[in-house]
């Protein structure tokens, strides 16, 4: 709905922010600006205002944001450090509100305009009300363009998913005790339905716990089971000092199903170009992580040869020993939570693939570093880049897109 020329939106899209008019120009006309420590008011459209809590997150920008009943969802920002170090100028906060604006405008739209989408994304998404999360799933193909087609698509994803869970976890017994009842059920009703994600074989007597056969379905049963547990262990390791990973928090409780079966789905599209790094007999394939990783030496070597030569041939520091978690992990471990976010909105927007501006943000971070890195000798360089430290993840973004070299032919599309 349009309102005096903007755009009124669902009370899911997020807060606004609000008490700014009352703020006056100082320092002889200068920005006005917050000082360190002064909360910005979060105001949600229904006029019920939200506590801060220190360094929280965005948890539902992770979830499942397209949920109609999804609005409880934490609707914080970050407010300054109280060292006293930061000041938010007051035009940077319009400018925030002013991309939420735009990102909401477009995720508004009866057909999405994914070009446009991504050029915004590629400036960084706006935290909060769940743009990020509806924008990821745009970008990773998971929703189609079209807004209409939303609520048919997740329902059939996300049943899908309940069922492969269900071919997968349950045990023989119980899976052929399920598939009785349905049958059963079926027939009663005078309906048969054949269709499933997958089949599995009929149990013979002679399978049964103890199997050691290898195309036993206990055998499999206990296998996948066993890859369950090391996920949950997984999970539990991931960021834990967040209680959203742990699902110990009120929201994450409330939308656990919802959100693995979009994360299953939007994590197998996010893989869909790099799962062959994952496959040791690829390693010195084409597609392999070594080619990979050479790759990032060239892009290194085009941009900046004195450093290449210096990593290269005066410290012998390969990228195996720093590059391979950079790329296997999608930089998730060489930064915090937020800055996180803000890398993945840039490698899910690049028109060229994921693999790409991963690359250049690789190759970044080398040339970031480039003083301290010709300075160092082997063991001081390989401690830093496997420590990499705190830098502006705008700054080092920039870097990224400005390299000459032309990467788009290594991306392997989505």
């Amino acid at each position: 709905m349009l309102k005096n020329g903007k755009l009124k939106l669902p009370d899911k899209l997020g807060g606004l922010v609000s008490g700014f008019d009352d703020k006056e120009m100082k320092n002889g006309g200068s920005d006005p600006v917050l000082e360190s420590g002064e909360e910005l008011e979060i105001m949600e459209p229904n006029g019920i205002e939200l506590g801060h809590k220190e360094n929280a997150y965005e948890f539902d920008d992770l979830v499942n944001d397209t949920d109609v009943d999804n609005e409880d969802a934490f609707r914080t920002r970050k407010r300054p450090d109280k060292d006293g170090s930061g000041q938010v100028s007051v035009m940077e906060v319009i400018a925030a509100d002013e991309k939420r604006s735009d990102v909401e405008y477009e995720l508004s739209q009866k057909e999405i305009n994914l070009e446009k989408l991504r050029r915004i994304a590629s400036m960084g998404l706006p935290d909060g009300g769940g743009l990020r999360a509806t924008a990821w799933k745009l970008l990773l193909g998971y929703l189609s363009p079209s807004h209409d087609l939303w609520e048919k698509e997740l329902t059939e994803n996300r049943q899908k998913y309940a069922m492969l869970k269900e071919e997968l976890l349950l045990s023989p017994s119980e899976y052929t005790r399920v598939k009785e009842d349905a049958m059963i059920s079926a027939e009663l009703s005078g309906e048969h339905d054949d269709a499933g994600p997958l089949k599995r074989q009929g149990i013979s007597h002679g399978d049964h716990p103890l199997s050691i056969v290898k195309a036993s379905a206990w055998h499999h049963y206990f296998k996948h089971t066993e890859i369950a547990e090391q996920i949950d262990r997984d999970l539990l390791r991931t960021h834990p000092d967040m209680k959203f990973f742990s699902g110990e928090s009120s929201f994450s409780k409330k939308n656990r199903v919802n959100a693995e079966a979009d994360s299953f789905s939007c994590f197998v599209r996010l893989l869909s170009d790099s799962v062959d790094h994952f496959c040791q007999q690829l390693d010195n394939s084409p597609v392999g992580i070594l080619s990979t990783l050479s790759r990032l030496a060239e892009l290194l070597k085009e941009n900046d040869e004195e450093l290449w030569k210096h990593l290269e041939f005066t410290t012998k520091v390969k990228p195996q020993f720093y590059a391979f978690r950079w790329i296997t992990l999608l930089l998730t471990q060489e930064f915090n939570f937020q800055s996180i976010l803000r890398i993945w909105d840039s490698l899910l927007s690049n028109p060229f693939g994921i693999q790409d501006m991963l690359l250049r943000i690789c190759c970044a971070m080398l040339l970031c570093m480039k003083s301290r890195l010709l300075s160092g000798d082997f063991a001081a360089n390989l401690r830093l880049l496997q420590h990499y430290p705190d830098i502006n993840i705008e700054h080092l973004l920039r870097v990224a897109q400005d390299l000459s070299a032309d990467t788009s032919s290594y991306s392997l599309s989505l």
